[in-house]
């Protein structure tokens, strides 16, 4: 992800997330650090996805995913989130981090699909829908 992307990302992010978007900023401040990794997927010229992930020594964290809706279904999702996992095995990570909301089955499907399993559950953290976020971890090879 670059600079450039930001206008089209947070389009897709704001379509995605509503009132929790990540605002064009936290996505400038993002980009800015050295330990963040943040990738685009792009299709005929449209930013059709993003995702990002911190890199803090043995552990990462996935910060954010997100797949235009007319992707989703498609493998998108996963293409970046394996992009993410080589990422952060390649920057020396052992484990990735995740938070998912209890409510979207889908993405836990596709989390469990890729090794994730649950380790805690943070009740009430999805504001202001008071949903809770499960946290998931998988193995880096």
């Amino acid at each position: 992800m670059r600079w450039w992307d930001l206008t089209d990302v947070h389009a897709l992010e704001a379509d995605l997330f509503g009132g929790t978007a990540w605002s064009p900023e936290s996505f400038w401040g993002e980009l800015a650090r050295p330990n963040r990794r943040f990738l685009v997927a792009v299709e005929d010229g449209r930013v059709v996805g993003y995702g990002g992930v911190a890199v803090n020594g043995a552990e990462a964290d996935v910060q954010t995913i997100g797949v235009a809706r007319d992707r989703q279904g498609r493998g998108t999702g996963r293409e970046l989130l394996r992009a993410l996992r080589a990422q952060a095995a390649g920057a020396g990570a052992r484990h990735l981090l995740l938070e998912v909301r209890a409510d979207n089955e889908p993405a836990q499907h596709l989390y469990r699909s890729e090794g994730f399993e649950q380790i805690a559950r943070r009740a009430r953290y999805y504001q202001p829908d008071d949903v809770d976020a499960l946290v998931l971890r998988a193995r880096l090879s």
